[in-house]
């Protein structure tokens, strides 16, 4: 597993980083290549909080702990996230296509744009690019789901891959918007 170490509003020791390789790479018995793992450290108000996202075959999972020590912010994150990858990846495999984990994706780093300081009433902040990968509506809402986000845009393969958003409706359930190109 190859590791990524963020640090905001703290500085920590040699002995916490490998702790949690240690205790994340343990994760890596659950996938069947190489993943990607980033951590991310800080302290807000005396909590001591750790964001563990894993990144496999375009597969995301993130969970964000929060405790009185960053050993047990550790703790807590493989936990939650182990719990999180066994729970959807059976979920994968029984009601999506086959092999969802085995086929590799490498979507493109963000890319941050300068600030515009002609208009500032539509000021775009901030850019992303990622390439889109082809899957259907149900793939898309889970992989929304475990990146925790509102909504998730992605080639709708029952829509011969038509660019499509699915999103979170505020009264439940879910949305789908799909590009109509006739």
């Amino acid at each position: 597993m190859r590791f990524t170490f963020n640090e905001k509003k703290v500085q920590t020791s040699e002995n916490l980083r490998e702790y949690a390789e240690k205790k994340i790479g343990k994760l890596e018995r659950l996938f069947k290549t190489e993943a990607d793992a980033v951590v991310t450290f800080s302290i807000e108000r005396g909590r001591h909080i750790a964001e563990v996202t894993v990144r496999n075959n375009g597969m995301f999972y993130r969970v964000t702990e929060s405790t009185g020590d960053m050993y047990a912010s550790i703790d807590s994150a493989v936990a939650s996230i182990e719990r999180q990858i066994r729970k959807n990846k059976t979920r994968l495999e029984k009601r999506l296509r086959e092999g969802a984990f085995e086929r590799e994706y490498r979507p493109a780093d963000a890319i941050l744009t300068p600030e515009d300081e002609e208009e500032p009433d539509y000021r775009i902040v901030r850019t992303k690019r990622f390439a889109m990968k082809p899957m259907t509506p149900e793939e898309a809402v889970l992989q929304m789901n475990l990146l925790n986000h509102e909504f998730f845009a992605f080639k709708n393969q029952d829509a011969d891959n038509a660019f499509s958003v699915v999103y979170k409706r505020k009264n439940g359930g879910y949305g789908l918007i799909e590009s109509d190109e006739s």
